[in-house]
């Protein structure tokens, strides 16, 4: 999993949050893995981002990820930005979000990434200063929670591979 928020303080630190970003790799029993795409922006710019998967098609996270408008866009090893509204707005990282050989594969694999809008609050305040280990157990108990409670939103976008 690797994060980068939107203003050099997170989780953990003490500072706001507006921007957060998550990779992950979702192995599941039939087919290769999802490389999956977590999202939390603060509550200054989460309703124009929530407005904006909407209109790109996300739905509330139960069941499968609908397929979407939205594209992934990514270079070598680096997230570049969320494409949304049919191309209209794009999300970019403020700081950059390194992915892994295993969550390109997955992206490439499938040619999609599961992308999961979190509302603000969602990450664990102190995840930053957890063991690794301790830190996915904490974010997963948290995304299951606010699954649970009907606050995620998710869909499937477009994986693409830009050469940067």
């Amino acid at each position: 999993m690797a994060g980068a928020d939107g203003n050099g303080d997170g989780p953990g630190d003490g500072g706001p949050a507006p921007m957060v970003w998550a990779l992950a790799v979702r192995v599941v029993a039939l087919g290769p893995p999802y490389a999956e795409l977590i999202v939390e922006l603060g509550p200054g710019l989460y309703q124009a981002f929530a407005e904006n998967v909407l209109d790109s098609g996300f739905v509330l996270a139960a069941g499968e990820p609908p397929a979407t408008t939205a594209v992934v866009e990514a270079g070598e090893d680096v997230l570049i930005r969320l494409v949304l509204v049919g191309g209209r707005q794009a999300w970019e990282p403020a700081s950059e979000v390194r992915t892994s050989t295993g969550w390109q594969e997955a992206a490439r694999g499938r040619n999609a990434v599961v992308v999961l809008v979190v509302p603000p609050g969602t990450w664990p305040p102190d995840l930053m200063d957890l063991d690794p280990r301790e830190g996915a157990v904490a974010l997963t108990r948290s995304l299951e929670s606010a699954r649970a409670a009907g606050e995620v939103l998710h869909g499937l976008a477009r994986y693409a591979r830009l050469d940067t």
